[in-house]
């Protein structure tokens, strides 16, 4: 299931990365890594704050509907 549709305050495993290879890039270079923990924190808006490597980031609903947990 996308990032998106995730539960607040679950730990996800991501399976997979869609997208562009570009998009793919940009994810991965935020960290979200195939086989890496995910954890939505809060929806803010059109964006998550998910935490990614004890890191919090903002990624807009259109990148999270790429990761897929």
């Amino acid at each position: 299931m996308p990032l998106i549709y995730a539960e607040q305050g679950q730990t996800q495993t991501i399976r997979k990365i869609g997208g562009s290879p570009e998009v793919k890039k940009h994810l991965v270079d935020l960290g979200f890594n195939v086989g890496g923990q995910v954890c939505v924190v809060n929806s803010v808006g059109n964006n998550l704050i998910v935490k990614v490597k004890e890191s919090r980031v903002a990624v807009s609903e259109e990148l999270a509907g790429k990761i897929f947990v």
